[in-house]
């Protein structure tokens, strides 16, 4: 892969439950030039929120602690909310309606194609 130039030095908050998801996730990341923060739970989600200023967050809505709509509903609490790309299992049509009624940039379904996460994360940034 070559590195990206939108997705070069941006600020990017995975949040997963599922570690090799948040490992493979990283690592795709780093390799296009992005700076990676992670969190596996939604506190940890919202705690990274107040500590980082991320570009753009990678958010699974099935979280262990606080749901990825809570962490959603958090982030567009912000100032400037950054877009949000939610990546989940749920293939269910009123939770991406819903994930897209909370500002919700973009919504992928698992699994999810490498290409496809790092296009899809360009266009938002």
């Amino acid at each position: 892969m070559s590195e990206s130039t939108k997705i070069k030095g941006a600020q990017i908050l995975l949040v997963d439950d599922d570690p090799d998801v948040l490992e493979l996730f990283a690592l795709a990341l780093r390799t296009e030039g992005a700076e990676i923060t992670t969190a596996s739970d939604g506190d940890e989600a919202v705690a990274a929120l107040r500590t980082t200023e991320p570009d753009l967050v990678v958010l699974d809505m099935m979280l262990p602690k606080r749901s990825g709509f809570l962490v959603l509903e958090r982030i567009q609490e912000l100032s400037e909310p950054p877009p949000v790309l939610m990546v989940t299992a749920n293939e269910g049509r009123r939770h991406k309606a819903y994930a897209k009624s909370l500002g919700v940039g973009a919504y992928l379904n698992k699994p999810v194609a490498m290409e496809q996460l790092l296009e899809t994360i360009e266009t938002l940034l």
